[in-house]
């Protein structure tokens, strides 16, 4: 059986999350050329995609901040994330096994 379709409840979240978390980073280096209300429908697209994410990051992250500081504390909340997935599916036995390993 294909390995990401056995263990398809590990490689989806992570892929989720993964996906989010460069998206956040492309749409933090993307806002040094474009303005905050800029109507560029690939800037929109990154705002439409991310804007759920920040919108849970906002809350754990100091006031005050600019967006892209918020930004960066997004790709870490993410990361820390997913560290943590990864290190409870390890806890639970439910990591992929390398075949032949």
């Amino acid at each position: 059986m294909n390995p990401i379709l056995q263990y398809w409840y590990f490689h989806l979240p992570n892929f989720i999350l993964a996906a989010v978390m460069y998206t956040l980073l492309g749409r933090l280096v993307l806002s040094f050329f474009a303005p905050p209300n800029w109507q560029n429908y690939i800037w929109r697209a990154f705002v439409r995609i991310t804007e759920p994410a920040l919108t849970l990051v906002r809350p754990i992250t100091p006031l005050g901040l600019p967006e892209a500081i918020i930004l960066v504390f997004g790709v870490l909340w993410l990361m820390l994330l997913r560290l943590g997935f990864f290190v409870g599916m390890g806890q639970l036995g439910l990591l992929p096994v390398m075949p032949g390993g």
